[in-house]
């Protein structure tokens, strides 16, 4: 009964930031810091259960926790949550940003402290979910709610140095980059569930059920795209990037640490944990063009960071740069291991070692 609660709490204690802002300023950020301290306190709890491993047989996840609930039974929709080695990783280092997270913004955000700190958590509630969810229609609601409040974060308590139109156009572009994506995925997690529906006569959303749906090998691949381009676009990839630069300048310090640390990475562990796994033989037939993808942008940005009008005039630029070759990394090493679905063992520690990077840089 854990696993809920690991969503519950950044959502219980959003909401109470929210209504208590007329007690004090202070108050919201206390609440923030205890919710998020709460939060990582459970995960620790998981963590020292033990049990855990960062590898699964042949892309079979092996969990360790689940949490199983009737949501939509008409269409197998479940609110529908596990945890195994790989995800609780992710937990614990979403608890630790948090933390940090609030501790930043202690003093930077000066006005609306109630309603930024709903966001906020909100933001860490959301990504937890998409850590903890294995049913895919749960997945997307977390994948998209957790966008519309870092749209805020950008636009309300943006860089101080910017105007309002400045904040507004970044918090914009990150908003439809992301939504689109957002779109594509689930065009493709509707066509997965349909192809499973006529395979099998049963509607699911189930992620176990849907690893041994029958397809054609074209089918497969055209969602294995569907689910790569929106998980690029997160991540993100060349020619998909354009959001990136702007959202990390102009979002306040909580909101890059956010970024950098934790948003981002959700598109590394929605390659291993669902793209691999789901399409293993389109995965291997893509594997070149996303190594060479990650070979172009690796390049592309290293010739960027050459540019001192670009990375010397923000921090916030410095803690983005890094995690785009961190990310180069995760298409370099896509096409590792057993055919299709890249070695989880290596996998794992690559998305594991990218968020402790990050919260090196945050640090």
């Amino acid at each position: 009964m854990l696993l809920p609660w690991l969503i519950l709490i950044p959502f219980i204690g959003g909401f109470l930031c929210w209504q208590t802002e007329r007690f004090g300023v202070k108050v919201p950020r206390w609440i923030a810091l205890i919710t998020m301290g709460l939060t990582l306190a459970l995960s620790l709890q998981l963590w020292l259960q033990g049990g855990y491993s960062l590898t699964q047989s042949a892309g079979i996840p092996q969990w360790q926790s689940e949490f199983d609930m009737p949501w939509i039974p008409r269409f197998g929709i479940s609110i529908h949550l596990a945890i195994d080695g790989l995800s609780l990783l992710m937990v614990v280092l979403t608890g630790l940003l948090g933390v940090l997270a609030v501790l930043c913004s202690w003093k930077e955000i000066e006005k609306y402290q109630g309603f930024f700190h709903l966001n906020l958590m909100w933001i860490l509630g959301g990504v937890i979910g998409v850590f903890l969810a294995i049913d895919m229609f749960l997945f997307f609601f977390f994948w998209e709610m957790m966008l519309v409040p870092m749209y805020f974060l950008i636009a309300l308590w943006g860089h101080k140095a910017s105007d309002g139109k400045t904040r507004i156009t970044a918090a914009t572009k990150f908003f439809i980059y992301t939504q689109a994506s957002g779109l594509v995925m689930l065009i493709a997690i509707l066509a997965l569930v349909f192809v499973h529906y006529n395979a099998t006569g049963v509607w699911t959303f189930n992620y176990e059920e849907l690893l041994n749906t029958p397809m054609s090998s074209g089918v497969e691949y055209l969602l294995m795209l569907g689910f790569f381009i929106a998980f690029a676009v997160k991540m993100p990839v060349v020619p998909l990037h354009g959001w990136l630069p702007d959202a990390h300048s102009q979002a306040p310090t909580a909101g890059s640490v956010d970024l950098a640390g934790i948003l981002l990475k959700t598109a590394a562990y929605g390659l291993l944990r669902f793209s691999l796994p789901l399409f293993p033989n389109a995965s291997a037939e893509f594997a070149p063009i996303a190594m060479w993808l990650g070979v172009y942008r690796h390049l592309l940005r290293c010739v960027d960071g050459l540019r001192p009008d670009r990375y010397q005039t923000s921090d916030r630029l410095h803690l983005g740069f890094p995690h785009g070759l961190r990310a180069d990394c995760y298409l370099h090493r896509q096409p590792v291991g057993l055919p299709g679905r890249g070695n989880p063992d290596d996998c794992a520690r690559l998305v594991g070692g990218g968020s402790v990077y990050s919260l090196w840089s945050a640090l």
